[in-house]
């Protein structure tokens, strides 16, 4: 099996040392394709107005001067000309991607550029919470997660988000298979300053953000210690509107 590993913390980032860890169980044919860069919160993006400079950093290891989609969309173009990844894993990113993270995520719109190259993908990040826990529950629980996984087939244009509790790996409770959760952004904190040349900024703050913690969600089953396991899919239309407004353009 061929695996590709990327992130969106950057191809020296902690998490990636943890993700070639644990790849190196699954399968002695890993790749690295990474950003350069850290690049969270870089969304889907793609970038279209400058050019992105791949670099090499030993077998089977690169990086890229762009954002997640970039490497992913790059190491596709470039360095599997031949045969393709069977299997592409994101992460493990230093915090948890849970409930609407998902649409800020680099680590798993990474998971997303795969997906819709029709290759199987599964984004993985880390909870930490002030825990000083680390990786732990990761490095615990990583392979007992992907096994399963691995082992289904997944349908066309979908992908698993993973998420590790903040808890030390004996401590974990388990795995639950769940639903996308729900933030209120709205609330997020906007911390105002000013510059050394006087002028304001803004910089955004996640600290008091609200989290509802409904039941069957992946923020109850983090919260609850469990590793969260949730299948997404990259049809974003909202099919039980489409006849009441199709009904507004027959009237």
């Amino acid at each position: 099996m061929r695996i590709l590993l990327t992130n969106d913390d950057g191809i020296h980032a902690p998490g990636m040392a943890v993700l070639e860890e644990i790849a190196a169980e699954l399968s002695d044919d890993v790749w690295v394709c990474a950003p350069a860069e850290e690049n969270s919160g870089a969304g889907h993006s793609l970038t279209l107005h400058m050019p992105v400079r791949l670099r090499e950093h030993g077998e089977h290891r690169f990086s890229v001067t762009g954002t997640p989609t970039d490497a992913v969309n790059l190491a596709f173009r470039k360095l599997f000309r031949e045969k393709m990844p069977d299997l592409v894993l994101s992460g493990i990113n230093a915090g948890e991607n849970l409930a609407d993270d998902i649409t800020y995520s680099g680590t798993i719109s990474a998971a997303m550029e795969a997906a819709l190259a029709g290759i199987p993908a599964v984004a993985l990040s880390q909870a930490f919470r002030e825990s000083g826990q680390g990786f732990s529950a990761a490095k615990g629980w990583a392979a007992r997660v992907l096994a399963p996984i691995i082992g289904t087939p997944m349908a066309r244009r979908t992908l698993v988000n993973v998420n590790f509790p903040p808890r030390a790996a004996e401590d974990v409770r388990g795995i639950r298979v769940v639903r996308q959760g729900f933030h209120d952004y709205s609330r997020g904190s906007l911390v105002e300053g000013t510059d050394p040349r006087g002028r304001p900024y803004f910089w955004f703050g996640l600290d008091d953000i609200e989290h509802t913690l409904d039941h069957g969600t992946d923020l109850e089953a983090v919260n609850d210690g469990y590793v969260s396991v949730t299948p997404l899919q990259l049809d974003l239309t909202h099919h039980a509107s489409i006849g009441t407004l199709a009904e507004r353009f027959t009237q």
